[in-house]
């Protein structure tokens, strides 16, 4: 669990920081998809079923409000059906003319629900679409909701009977055929309205449970929700005889609860563990508050450190050099003073031991002591501290044979 809240959290931190590149990668994915799917259905016009001019298309989308994207799929729609006849364009032009005016008046932050619900119905899992709806929507989704069934079924009966509607003459009399035969593929569809009332059903019963203060809220809304589109599209099938196929009903339903799932896990994934119930008042009311925290985790930050090593290489460098530079001049009377230091320490050692019997003390080290292997760090250090105590020594003796000296002198 923790491992999938920390791909979420790093998705969220990605967009977040990339924002000004996702959107319009997004809308351009969109409008390709939706422009693929009419292309697919009725993808009557050679030069608009180009894939170079699809892909320009959905660029140009890019740059523009989501809003933007319908606007264009239904102009696309409507320059197909103008290869079809003039009088299928006009009666698709008057039904999506009512559904703008319906969907811009009370629905217009939608236009995701208008555009995805025919993908998921090409796809065959449109009972994804009023279950997530209820989940982050609110009830005007039922209005994009039943657009996009509407748009879908129109196409699909344009597709299917292109040839029934090409064949009519043009002719005054056959005109209002064809304008009949459209009202009528849409107003006796009996299969449309039962999903359109189904969906419109289910996106209500989610919405207001998943807006309950109990725990686990949206988990009951998904089942319930899922449950009663099941139900109503049974009756409305013994009702009416639309015949729709119970397997792929039963299927679409379960697959539309893992949708939910993974939705709720992005959106609204808390602990009910650790709910904290609040009470408090002020000079007019009582207030009950019930907080329940989101399971979230923090993202380690990454330290980069900045090691300089050529800087470093230089100054060492440049700091053995000064060194051997000032051993090598051997100049200053501290060092002069410290040679001679050490010269008369050697002799005095050596006076000592030739008075003992002439054995060394490095012989003897050297004949029945064990050698042992010093770092070369604890040797720096001894050699550091040992030129230390030379050096005061070296003063010391300077400062002696200065005083008799002065002493000789007198």
């Amino acid at each position: 669990m923790a491992q999938l809240l920390m791909v979420r959290e790093r998705i969220k931190s990605f967009y977040s920081r990339y924002e000004g590149f996702c959107r319009p990668v997004l809308k351009f994915l969109l409008a390709f998809l939706a422009l693929t799917m009419i292309n697919k259905s009725i993808g009557y016009s050679s030069a608009l079923s180009n894939p170079a001019i699809v892909l320009v298309i959905a660029l140009f989308c890019s740059f523009f409000p989501i809003n933007f994207v319908v606007v264009v799929s239904t102009l696309v729609i409507l320059l197909h059906l103008y290869a079809v006849s003039l009088e299928t364009v006009v009666a698709a032009g008057v039904l999506f003319m009512l559904m703008f005016l319906l969907y811009f008046r009370f629905a217009a932050k939608d236009t995701i629900l208008l555009v995805i619900t025919p993908l998921c119905f090409i796809l065959k899992i449109p009972y994804v679409v009023p279950l997530c709806a209820g989940l982050v929507g609110a009830p005007t989704s039922m209005i994009s909701t039943g657009c996009g069934v509407v748009t879908y079924y129109l196409l699909h009966y344009i597709s299917a009977n292109r040839s029934a509607l090409e064949t009519l003459e043009n002719d005054p009399i056959f005109a209002l055929e064809k304008f009949r035969m459209l009202i009528d593929a849409l107003m006796k569809n009996r299969e449309m309205m039962v999903l359109v009332a189904a969906f419109a059903i289910t996106i209500l019963v989610v919405y207001l449970i998943r807006r309950l203060p109990v725990d686990h809220c949206w988990t009951i809304a998904m089942i319930t929700g899922m449950l009663v589109d099941i139900v109503v599209i049974l009756v409305g099938d013994l009702k009416y005889a639309t015949y729709i196929k119970i397997p792929a009903l039963i299927i679409g339903s379960l697959v539309a609860l893992a949708v939910g799932l993974i939705l709720q896990f992005f959106v609204f994934n808390v602990d009910y563990t650790r709910t904290e119930k609040v009470q408090f008042e002020d000079d007019e009311y009582y207030y009950y508050v019930k907080a329940i925290p989101k399971n979230t985790v923090s993202l380690a930050e990454r330290k980069v450190k900045k090691i300089k090593g050529q800087e470093r290489a230089s100054a060492d460098k440049s700091a053995s050099g000064e060194g051997s530079r000032k051993a090598a001049s051997g100049g200053s009377k501290e060092n002069r003073d410290v040679q001679e230091y050490r010269v008369r320490r050697t002799a005095a050692t050596r006076e000592r031991e030739g008075a003992r019997g002439g054995v060394s003390s490095a012989s003897r080290n050297r004949n029945s002591t064990k050698r042992i292997v010093v770092p070369d760090e604890v040797r720096a250090d001894r050699r550091e501290r040992l030129s230390e105590i030379e050096k005061a020594a070296a003063a010391k003796a300077r400062a002696e044979r200065n005083k008799n000296n002065g002493n000789e002198t007198e």
